[in-house]
């Protein structure tokens, strides 16, 4: 299958390594990956903030650039959602952009969606091993792909070695929102420092979180208050446990 990966721009800018391993990933479970350089936003910020003509601006783009994609894999619940949720709404008055959007939301997965549900990787083929303690935030944009949070789960306890502690409110968003939290400073603050309380409690030192907004939030919360978490997308650890292991 040949993957054209949606990279998004907070991962592009800010957690590029996590593109890398999803790469790395899907060229080892046999797929062939392309990146179309000339990919920008999905343009989620414009649409949250209102701004439905320079959305569809972008938006159009990027149909433009995957319209010959077999299938679009991108690591951010947020952005798939925002491909599958709001193109094909966009341009319903427009019929040839309209079958585009719905045909490329057809074809866009959110990472974990794709191996699990696509894919349907058989994991007991690897010897995947993963030591220490972790704990996974559950981003509410993932409810708009309809991807629970036992599909992220189920592919966490596949790392052997990792102990998996629970997260007291795991569901509860993290405050970020994009726009909301500039809008709404202080609501949104509450609900970061509501968020890390639960991770700290767990005593776990890792947050698995698979979104590029919320790793930037609650990271930077954790951060400023000095506790030592450290955030991943459950592709970095699944990269290093298939680097590490091998096939079983």
């Amino acid at each position: 299958m040949r993957v054209s990966l949606f990279v998004t721009c907070l991962t592009d800018l800010f957690y590029p390594d996590v593109a890398e391993c999803v790469v790395r990933i899907l060229h080892r479970l046999g797929q062939e990956v392309e990146f179309i350089e000339e990919q920008t936003c999905c343009g989620q910020p414009a649409l949250n903030s209102g701004y439905m003509d320079e959305f569809k601006a972008v938006a159009g783009r990027m149909i433009r650039l995957f319209e010959n994609a077999e299938v679009v894999v991108t690591p951010s619940g947020s952005c798939c959602s925002v491909v599958r949720e709001y193109y094909p709404h966009a341009f319903e008055d427009d019929p040839v952009l309209h079958a585009k959007a719905v045909a490329m939301a057809g074809k866009t997965f959110e990472f974990v969606e794709f191996l699990q549900k696509k894919l349907k990787v058989d994991w007991s083929r690897w010897n995947l091993r993963c030591p220490g303690s972790a704990t996974y935030h559950y981003s509410c944009h993932h409810r708009g792909i309809d991807m629970s949070a036992d599909d992220v789960l189920g592919l966490i306890r596949e790392l052997k070695g990792l102990e998996l502690r629970p997260l007291e409110k795991m569901d509860q968003c993290c405050g970020f929102g994009g726009t909301f939290a500039v809008k709404y400073g202080d609501i949104s603050g509450a609900m970061v420092q509501d968020k890390i309380d639960c991770v700290k409690a767990t005593g776990a030192r890792i947050l698995i979180c698979n979104d590029g907004g919320c790793t930037l939030n609650i990271a930077g919360a954790l951060r400023r208050q000095g506790i030592d978490v450290e955030v991943k997308h459950i592709a970095q650890l699944l990269d290093a446990a298939m680097a590490d292991g091998g096939r079983g």
